[in-house]
Parts: C-alpha cells; structure tokens; sequence
C-alpha cells in the first residue's frame, strides 16, 4: 500500500499505480529459492487483479462450472480458482503447464484433490463431456476408457477412500514397519498455526520451520523479540516434539527491501541461503538469538540452509557457540541442509563435524540434473527419483551412520507414495512432509518391511533413469 500510494502520490492512475506495484511485488517473490514459498508468488497477482477489476468497476470472475462433478480440465488455475474448487462439484483438475511445487498444485494436495500438473497443450483440446479417468498417483488421464477400466478405477478409488480413513485414524501411532523398523514421520511448517495442525495430525516433530515467512511481506527486518516469540509459541504448541529451525533461506535475487543485494545473472548460484547470511553476520546473529532463546522452552534443532563447503558450516557453528555463550543458552543439536551435490559428496567430512543431515530434494534435484524445477516444459523430467539423485541420497546416509548421525528428508519427496520405499531402503530415518501427508506416509511406512524396501533401493540405485525406477515402485 505504502508503494502504490507513493505512485499515486506522482500522479500515475490508482488502477496503473496498484498493478505496476502488484506485478513487481510477484515478480521478486517468485526468485525465492524455497519452492513452496516462490509457488506461492501467485497468490499476489491473483488476489492483485481482483482488487484491480473492483477498480476498473468490472465484475469478479469465477469459474463457471456445470451442476454435476467434473473434472476441471484448464491452461492454469489461480490460487483462489483452486482454492474455491468445491469437493462435490470438481472432483479433480488437470492443468497444460505448472510443476508440483505450482500453487495449484500445491492447494490440490492440501485439498485431497487428485491433480495433474504440466500434462501438455494436447490436453486442451478434449471436447467437454468426454468421460475420462484422473489417477493422480501416476499423474495419468485416461480418455474415453471402456467398461472395464471404469469398474478397476472405481473400485481403486473406493479402496484408496478406505484407505485414506484408515490412516487418519491411526495418524497417532508410530511409523514401524512390518519387520520393526521405525522412521520418524516430522512436519515441514511454515507458523504457528502449522504447527498446531501438525501436533494434531500425528507429527513426531517438526523436521522443517521455514523461517522466511517472519521476513516476507515487510519493509524492516523483524526484531529478535519478534522472532523468539514466534519461536517460543510454535515449541510450545509441538509439546516437547522437536522443532528443526531452519534459519534465513532466501536468494541473492533482492527480494527483501532490507536486504541490499546487488544484481545477480543467475540468482540460483549466486549469494543465497548461509553465503547471503554469512556475508550479513547481524542479520543472522540476530535470528541465532531469538531461536537459543526459545529453546529454553523446548527442543530446538538449528539446520543451515545451502551448504556447499565445510567453511561455511565452520562460520555458522561458530556464531552459534559464540552466541549461546553470550546468553547461557543451552546446548542445541545443529545440522546442515543437503541441497547441492558438493555437500552430498563431502558427507563424510561433514558428518565428523554436525549433529544431523536434511536432504533438500527440491534443490538437490535441480543442481543434480542441471534442470530449473519450475521450468514447465522440463517439470516431468525433473524427477527426484532419478538415480543420480538418490546414489547421492544413499552416499550422505551411509555417512552418517558410520559416524552415528542420522539422515532426514524434507523436499517434496518424502511425501510422494512411490518414493517412500527407496528412501526407507537407503537408510533414510526421518521423513518431513506437509502436514496433509502425515498420515497417509505413515500408513504407508506400516504396510512394508525394511527388507523388501532395501531390495527396490539396490535395484534403483543400479538404474539408468527416473522411469525405471518408478516402474520398480511396489
């Protein structure tokens, strides 16, 4: 508002003046690095453009649906489309464009709604009534299927229903497979009132606080008492659970208006994550206090965000020890994001020095496969599941069990049906997931055996592409 009103103020139109301010405000969100956070880049022009058509006197456009369930099929769908899909009128979506961390996609989940993302412009020419099956689990349509295959769907999707019930109603019990072996099932949040949503849907801990939300949408940074308010509530409302804070992760894109950063060619390799806050050593000393603070109040973990090297680990844990000297804090387990390739070769050395690892499988992915994940025509090849991917996975987890540190997960991997069991058959000991996919991973995790699951891991680890490796998924 103070930017629109300044424009304003040097005579552009109200109309010009809010959507110049609208489309760079987006434009600055969506080079965040965390994906869940620059996907949401979408909700500032679509809430933007409805107050810009309140100004021009237009009408609010909605989606105008027919009286019976359907399957919404459209080139894109704004965060408040999704948002407003009724469960008894649209019983999935399918979208030409987008990738998985989309906002579409990422409401669709939240939602339960089957959803396929980035499935080709062909999709677009279907005729309107032609009866088709959307299996969001294999991110297939099937068009005009015969008798049969309606009958297999059905019955699949009444099976996946009871399924799903069952879980829920189990969410609170441990994840132990069916030979005994437990896997820690934690929540990625981004606030308090995630937090509490998590405490209540079965999380053993938080495995993931994305702390930029504290950061976003201002124009100065927020105080340590700020922080540790907000720090201090979310430890709380986990009732003694562990609560992973992973401090500042934004790009060296200036998406921060307190943050001076000079223009970067390629803001993904350039100063982000613990460079961009190791080069402004207030800013994080600032965040290490608030969260020492709060963890007087229960069990804090602090995890540095994009790692490449042993020096930048060495600066974070030495700010760390230095500030919980100066405030008698006491003793917090520290860890590292593994999220570029250099760190995932260099586990072993870091696994001398840290507490714990993190597999960002987002970004892992993308600097593996040299592949933008949110470029659309390259979101299916993107996989997490490649072999590269997980050879890399399997080398920070063998490293850390031989020097008696554990290994989580916390990109949108972990929740993915078809990965759980590779990642259970690496080694991987804890799974952070959105909270929406607590219970059903968990489930999951009851219904196999860690001998069959270290079987499909071998065989994955000695495929040639991410499709052969989905084709072995049980």
């Amino acid at each position: 508002l103070d930017a629109v009103l300044a424009k304003i103020e040097k005579k552009q139109s109200a109309a010009q003046a809010w959507q110049s301010t609208i489309d760079a405000r987006a434009n600055a969100m969506a080079k965040l690095n965390d994906p869940l956070l620059a996907g949401r880049a979408a909700v500032i022009p679509d809430v933007g453009y409805r107050v810009l058509r309140l100004l021009m006197g237009s009408d609010d456009q909605r989606v105008s649906l027919p009286d019976h369930p359907v399957i919404l099929i459209a080139e894109d769908l704004s965060p408040s489309d999704t948002a407003s899909l009724g469960r008894g009128k649209v019983l999935g979506f399918v979208t030409s464009p987008g990738g998985p961390t989309a906002h579409s996609a990422i409401i669709a989940r939240a939602l339960s709604l089957p959803a396929v993302v980035s499935i080709g412009e062909g999709v677009l020419e279907l005729e309107n009534l032609t009866t088709v099956i959307l299996n969001g689990s294999t991110g297939t349509l099937t068009i005009e299927p015969d008798a049969a295959a309606l009958g297999t769907a059905q019955a699949q999707q009444q099976a996946l229903q009871t399924a799903m019930s069952d879980a829920q109603k189990t969410a609170g019990q441990p994840a132990t497979t069916r030979d005994g072996h437990h896997v820690e099932v934690v929540a990625n949040i981004g606030g308090v009132a995630d937090a509490e949503k998590a405490a209540a849907s079965g999380a053993e801990g938080v495995g993931l606080l994305r702390t930029e939300f504290l950061f976003l949408e201002r124009t100065t940074a927020p105080t340590e008492q700020e922080q540790f308010e907000v720090y201090r509530a979310i430890v709380r409302a986990m009732e003694g659970r562990p609560v992973i804070v992973r401090t500042l992760d934004i790009g060296g894109d200036k998406p921060l208006p307190y943050i001076d950063v000079a223009p970067e060619a390629n803001p993904f390799l350039g100063e982000r994550g613990i460079r961009l806050c190791l080069n402004r050593p207030e800013l994080l000393r600032k965040q290490l206090r608030a969260i020492l603070r709060a963890a007087e109040f229960g069990p804090l973990r602090i995890m540095f965000p994009m790692v490449a090297d042993l020096s930048e680990w060495r600066a974070a844990r030495d700010m760390v020890a230095e500030v919980r000297a100066e405030l008698n804090a006491p003793q917090v387990e520290l860890g590292i994001m593994i999220e570029v390739p250099s760190a995932a070769l260099m586990a072993d050395a870091f696994a001398k020095e840290v507490d714990f690892f993190s597999v960002g499988t987002n970004d892992l992915t993308q600097y593996t496969l040299a592949m933008d994940r949110m470029h659309p025509s390259l979101a299916g090849k993107s996989d997490g599941l490649h072999p590269a991917v997980l050879r890399l996975i399997a080398r920070t987890v063998e490293a850390a069990h031989a020097a008696g540190k554990w290994t989580g997960v916390c990109g949108e991997l972990g929740a993915d049906p078809q990965a759980v069991p590779f990642l259970l058959g690496i080694g991987v000991d804890e799974l952070s997931v959105s909270v929406p996919a607590i219970a059903s991973v968990k489930a999951q995790i009851r219904s196999l055996t860690l001998e069959d699951a270290q079987q499909l891991a071998e065989r994955a680890l000695a495929s040639g592409t991410a499709a052969e490796v989905r084709k072995l998924s049980p």
